[in-house]
């Protein structure tokens, strides 16, 4: 029997960690899983973790130096990087001053987690010299190409596939039950506290006038967690500022994105990837016009999808549908049904664990191509050092700073101190260290949620 290929995972949020562990599960599908989260604002809880629901043979925490001493150490057949630009920048030259000439290393690879409105240029330049740099449509492709080129770099790492937790079975119509509008919100998007809040008024006010329907507001994370972006203004505060509260068809939910849409009508949002995941289901999907379509909110991302629309509309009774060629060209194809599937994966003991495939649904062929590069490289016996394209030549003024918020030097090496030994330090000194990250943790967010929108708003800023 073959040897299961070893595979390690590192992320900086929860949402990060989904996407790069089931990514994982796609490109080499029977492997050991073996996850980091790397060490920052974002780095998810427990809580977090579990509601993600995709599990690691062993999970910890490092800084970008430990992650590189851990992959010198151990041998690892896969890296997946499912980190934002700076942080994959910082471990690809940090492989690189591990392994300068061509040797036997593991493959890297990296991507996005979801729609790609924002930083194009920026994000894709400091992915680069990733042996693989996966791209969820061919949409994304060609851009990711496109912005390679242009500056003279090698794109042929940018490989097409589509997003990983594109799953769950085909949309049927409500029937017997009632009739259920999940507003799938966002951190970030909008920022302000007025938009936001107007956004949950509005949801409030369809729950109110359609009382037959039950209107979930679909939330990313409890006050005081970090997701991805950072949440200045949580729904949640906002809520229990609504006059009267809201409406007993009206709540708040957490969950499992694909469980909550298993129930789901009518998909209502600004420009969560949600919406991808809901139209790859044939769910009615909405994307709020309401304070525009901006480059600033993403959904501008969405012309052409047909599911452009206002709370207006969906209060008139709008059930948007997504444009066929819209959906191809955005690697969002219809779900075919079949098998049960668990993010896109076909349950365990499926056709998948017999080998009939690693994915059900029409998209099943999407990772064919990056299956085969991952397996090519796999086998290689020696693969050349990582090139990025910035290098203290093309970038001297920006790389030594993105290296050095990661504690490592221009050359790559990690500076001194950087990784702490494990031996002769004592348990009780690696727990202080443990509370002493959470508690700075939690002072950080407080600031970010409570004391920052106070000064902006003192201060008129």
């Amino acid at each position: 029997m073959p040897e299961r290929k070893r595979v390690a995972v590192l992320a900086d949020s929860d949402t990060r960690w989904k996407w790069g562990a089931l990514t994982a599960r796609r490109l080499v599908p029977d492997h050991q899983l073996t996850g980091f989260l790397l060490r920052g604002r974002a780095t998810p809880t427990a809580r977090q973790l579990g509601e993600v629901g995709v599990r690691a043979d062993r999970l910890s925490e490092v800084t970008c130096a430990e992650f590189l001493a851990e992959i010198e150490r151990e041998r690892y057949d896969v890296v997946v990087l499912a980190l934002v630009g700076g942080a994959v920048q910082a471990v690809l030259h940090g492989a690189r001053a591990l392994w300068p000439d061509p040797a036997r290393r593991p493959v890297l690879v990296t991507g996005y987690v979801g729609v790609v409105y924002e930083k194009l240029a920026d994000g894709l330049l400091l992915r680069h010299g990733a042996d693989l740099v996966l791209a969820n449509s061919r949409h994304d492709a060609e851009r990711f190409r496109a912005v390679y080129e242009g500056v003279g770099a090698d794109a042929s790492a940018v490989t097409e596939t589509a997003l990983p937790f594109l799953g769950g079975a085909p949309y049927e119509p409500a029937g017997s039950r009632a009739h259920t509008v999940v507003f799938a919100v966002q951190p970030s998007v909008p920022d302000s506290r007025a938009d936001r809040a107007y956004l949950l008024e509005r949801a409030a006010g369809h729950a109110r006038l359609h009382p037959g329907r039950e209107v979930l507001i679909k939330l990313r994370s409890r006050p005081g967690e970090h997701t991805t972006h950072l949440e200045e203004q949580p729904y949640q505060r906002l809520a229990e500022r609504i006059p009267g509260g809201l409406p007993a068809n009206c709540r708040l939910v957490y969950g499992n994105m694909g469980e909550v849409l298993d129930g789901t009508d009518l998909l209502v949002t600004v420009s969560s990837t949600a919406a991808l995941e809901s139209l790859h289901r044939s769910i009615p999907t909405a994307v709020l016009t309401d304070l525009g379509i901006r480059e600033a909110l993403g959904n501008h991302h969405f012309l052409g999808s047909g599911c452009l629309a206002s709370w207006d509309q969906i209060d008139s009774g709008l059930l948007p549908e997504g444009d066929p060629v819209w959906l191809a060209a955005q690697g969002v194809l219809p779900a075919q049904g079949g098998p049960a599937v668990q993010d896109g994966l076909p349950a365990q003991g499926g056709p998948a664990a017999q080998g009939a495939g690693p994915a059900a649904g029409a998209d099943a062929y999407a990772y064919a191509v990056a299956r085969a590069k991952v397996a090519a490289l796999v086998a290689a016996t020696r693969l050349p050092a990582p090139a990025p394209y910035y290098t203290r030549t093309t970038a001297p003024g920006y790389l030594p700073g993105i290296l050095a918020r990661h504690h490592l030097a221009p050359d790559g090496t990690p500076l001194p101190g950087a990784v702490r030994p494990a031996a002769g330090e004592s348990r009780l000194r690696r727990r202080l260290r443990a509370h002493l990250r959470e508690a700075a943790r939690g002072a950080y967010r407080h600031g970010v949620q409570r004391v920052a929108p106070v000064i902006r708003r003192l201060g008129e800023l």
